[in-house]
């Protein structure tokens, strides 16, 4: 079992440094950092548009920063700081509780949801939705002064970047480009969009940080399903909420939570699904070959005795991508090749499964075949010539 004494070491950093500095050399490293950052600017995006303008608080890291942020009269900036700080901490928690589970992905993608929010507030703030601005100077000599004032609703003016000074006159982002003003619009767009950008990180072995951290050491010390960790951690905070919001939004806030949930398993599960494929054919040798050597999958033969013609046949297993299957299923139909096909959703996989190769991968194995190929042919023609060669001053000499 690893303990903390082992981060106070040289050899565990120096470890960690060498793997970080060999992974960098890799272009998988560079593909799923992309995807880490595009997948976080749309979770940033979800939790600038649709978490602060309405305060719903669903159980995420972010739905606490919120509450903390509105609590103690901040900004966008502040909110940004809440989130780095919550993230900072829960991730040496992670480290000193979990071990190394989490990773660099983690962290990477834990610190830059902050940032991303900054990002999004200045490329276009949700301010232009649902403030406008009002010119009133008593009010702005007393925000430039750091006072907090609030309208006749009880929403407090905010002081935009260039100076002036808005007044909240909607809810959120989609009561003012739907003119809707339900609440319920904006937890849709929040948890679609959020639990997108989980699925993303989920499907490259990434998280988001935050409630994912809380969720696996409930998972580890109280040994919950994950499932069921995710939902303690979501539900607690949630009800931090009732700093701010009253008893209806709070509701709200765990029913988008639970949906969340349901969403990602969805999306997980839709993203890895395989066909699981048994077929039973007097040309199954064609067959594997087709799918061992032009989808470069492998398969499983099996001998199997028909119940009702009491004859014995091969039946080919082998799991597929839907468009391996489609591809496997038209080269049936164009060979015509009389075949009994079953084919089944399989949502996890555990051992080794072949992963399939890119048209770039397969081009390049291809190249380097050729190459050896060629290398081959170029040493026996430059042998041929130096036998040729010997042979004839070898005759040279005799005369």
């Amino acid at each position: 079992m690893e303990t903390g004494k082992q981060y106070f070491t040289t050899a565990y950093w120096s470890g960690l440094l060498h793997e970080f500095v060999a992974a960098m050399h890799t272009t998988k490293f560079w593909k799923e950092l992309i995807m880490m950052s595009l997948g976080m600017m749309l979770g940033a995006a979800s939790v600038y548009y649709f978490l602060m303008p309405s305060h719903i608080i669903v159980g995420t890291i972010s739905g606490l920063s919120i509450v903390l942020n509105t609590f103690f009269g901040g900004n966008a900036d502040t909110f940004s700081y809440w989130v780095m700080g919550i993230n900072a901490f829960l991730l040496v928690m992670a480290f000193l509780l979990i071990g190394n589970e989490f990773g660099a992905k983690t962290v990477y993608t834990a610190l830059i949801l902050g940032p991303f929010v900054q990002l999004w507030d200045r490329i276009y703030p949700y301010t232009n939705f649902t403030h406008r601005v009002i010119y009133d100077q008593d009010i702005l000599i007393q925000l430039s002064q750091g006072r907090t004032i609030l309208d006749a609703n009880g929403n407090p003016y905010l002081l935009s970047r260039s100076g002036e000074v808005l007044e909240q006159v909607k809810d959120s982002v989609m009561s003012a480009g739907l003119g809707m003003g339900d609440v319920w619009f904006d937890l849709v767009c929040f948890v679609l969009l959020l639990s997108l950008c989980q699925a993303f990180e989920f499907r490259i072995n990434a998280s988001t940080g935050g409630l994912d951290i809380i969720a696996k050491i409930i998972n580890k010390y109280f040994h919950f399903d994950i499932g069921a960790s995710v939902t303690i951690g979501g539900a607690i905070i949630c009800c931090t909420a009732f700093l701010i919001n009253d008893f209806r939004m709070v509701v709200i806030g765990l029913i988008g939570t639970w949906i969340n949930g349901l969403v990602i398993d969805y999306l997980t599960v839709n993203m890895s699904n395989r066909k699981r494929v048994c077929i039973i054919s007097p040309e199954w040798e064609r067959i594997r070959k087709y799918i061992v050597d032009t989808i470069r999958r492998g398969c499983s033969l099996y001998e199997v005795v028909g119940g009702y013609t009491n004859t014995k046949q091969i039946e080919i297993q082998s799991l597929l991508t839907k468009d391996e299957y489609a591809d496997l299923m038209k080269f049936m139909r164009d060979n015509k090749i009389q075949a009994f096909v079953t084919a089944g959703n399989c949502s996890e996989i555990y051992g080794t499964w072949l992963i399939h190769k890119s048209r770039y991968e397969n081009f390049m194995e291809d190249l380097k075949q050729r190459s050896v190929e060629f290398e081959q042919k170029r040493q026996e023609y430059m042998e041929h010539r130096r036998q040729y060669w010997e042979s004839k001053k070898l005759k040279n000499h005799k005369k």
